[in-house]
């Protein structure tokens, strides 16, 4: 633990859970006759040696595939699983949003769920009929909230769970995919309100497996993979380590039915990036940013056209490449891109050592800040991406500022180009009695 350690809320140590798999149904009588003299079961590790410290008003993200412990651990700081080693110190008030409808009694009604679930949160009755309106107004199921929870939709469990969560005023907060089954609307809604939370002192502990919830929410994550820590960190770095395991894994499989692509191809060309991974038969050599008259540039203001070049050279005879950029802001949130495979736009084979130049054109229509380039080289031919080969992908390769125009201001991430209409009635008679 850290010097530090009065504002720990949540403390792991060497934390782990293992299951007892058995081929058999009749294997589990056989152990419970033999009571430990002889093993009939397999152990499965789905938590191994998670350690790390979460303090007060910090935002925590867990991710990894499915399978990798994520729900395991927030169940155990939760206190609803017991962990097989290690363990686990939680300071406050905890609500947990671990699966749908969980806490819930299926022949209850919202209402009466809400009281039962803020009770058991050691909340007093008169704070709950308080704080009922906003509960009830946050979940926004309308005449609902008097019908039994079995007759509600997923969206509608999930809209009552997370009220009644974030209205008790809890310390602490585990939220588990719970909100991936809510509407778009009500995503944003919950998101917006965690992130106030967040600024008044709570701390969250956040599963999902979207990049732009845990970089806009999340502080700090922990990636694991098949149940063990890989990372733990700043959570945009962790959220990149995530996407690079996954874009391998699927790099790996796409491999095996690619009989010109078995052996990788170590990355030799010093282009600046954060992170780095694909096969290395076609890289990317070099990457400038150009003003409109063609020299390299670092500062742009509103409505000025920028130039990205790139520049790859190929390992290999190839064709059918296709070259990717996407631009990042500084709290790491994807803002746009494209690829020339989605543009339609060809680009011709290269034999074995060939290079090629490609330039992407385009108008700043970002607000004032500082923006991060990320590149990828790709080879595809299926528009549902099943033969995609990632070659080359460099994140934070190039980085450039948009600079304040007091003529065009900003206000949003971006400006979208808008057509602007109106119709004038002089006569405000006729536009009374208009129908």
């Amino acid at each position: 633990m850290s010097s530090d350690a009065g504002d720990v809320v949540v403390s792991v140590r060497d934390v782990g859970k293992c299951y007892s798999i058995y081929d058999k149904p009749q294997d589990r009588l056989k152990q419970a006759f033999w009571r430990g003299r002889r093993q009939y079961y397999r152990e499965f590790w789905a938590l191994r040696h998670a350690s790390f410290d979460v303090r007060r008003g910090e935002s925590v993200g867990i991710v990894g595939r499915n399978g990798s412990g994520k729900s395991t651990l927030l169940q155990i700081i939760a206190g609803t699983q017991i962990p097989t080693e290690g363990e686990v110190h939680v300071r406050g008030r905890l609500a947990a949003l671990l699966e749908l409808g969980s806490g819930f009694n299926a022949e209850f009604t919202g209402r009466e769920n809400v009281f039962l679930t803020a009770s058991i949160l050691n909340m007093t009755r008169s704070d709950i009929e308080q704080r009922f309106d906003d509960i009830a107004a946050f979940a926004d199921i309308g005449s609902y909230i008097d019908q039994p929870v079995k007759t509600y939709s997923s969206g509608m469990f999930a809209r009552l769970a997370f009220a009644v969560a974030v209205c008790v005023d809890p310390d602490i907060l585990i939220v588990d995919e719970i909100l991936s089954v809510g509407d778009i609307g009500f995503q944003q809604k919950c998101v917006g309100r965690m992130r106030q939370m967040r600024e008044n002192g709570l701390t969250l502990l956040f599963v999902s497996h979207s990049p732009d919830a845990i970089r806009s929410v999340c502080q700090r994550a922990l990636f694991l993979v098949e149940g063990k820590p890989a990372y733990w960190g700043p959570a945009e770095v962790a959220m990149n380590r995530y996407l690079n395991y996954i874009r391998e894994q699927a790099n790996a499989e796409a491999l095996k039915t690619q009989g010109d692509l078995r052996e990788r191809v170590a990355f030799e060309s010093q282009v600046q990036h954060q992170t780095r991974y694909g096969t290395g038969h076609v890289q990317i050599e070099a990457v400038e940013l150009l003003d409109d008259a063609g020299r390299p540039c670092r500062a742009f203001k509103f409505g000025d056209q920028i130039t990205l070049e790139v520049r790859v050279r190929s390992r290999i005879a190839v064709e059918n490449l296709s070259i990717s950029f996407l631009l990042r802001d500084m709290t790491g949130i994807d803002l746009t891109g494209t690829t020339t495979f989605d543009e339609c736009f060809p680009l011709p084979p290269l034999p074995a050592g060939g290079e090629l130049t490609v330039r992407f054109r385009f108008r700043s229509v970002l607000r004032e800040g500082s923006f991060g380039v990320c590149l990828a080289v790709n080879r595809v031919t299926q528009r549902d991406g099943s033969d995609n080969v990632l070659f080359d992908q460099v994140d934070g390769c190039i980085a450039f500022s948009v600079i304040p125009d007091l003529e065009r201001p900003v206000h949003y991430k971006f400006h979208t180009p808008m057509e602007i209409e109106f119709e004038a009635m002089n006569d405000l008679s006729q536009a009374r009695s208009a129908p």
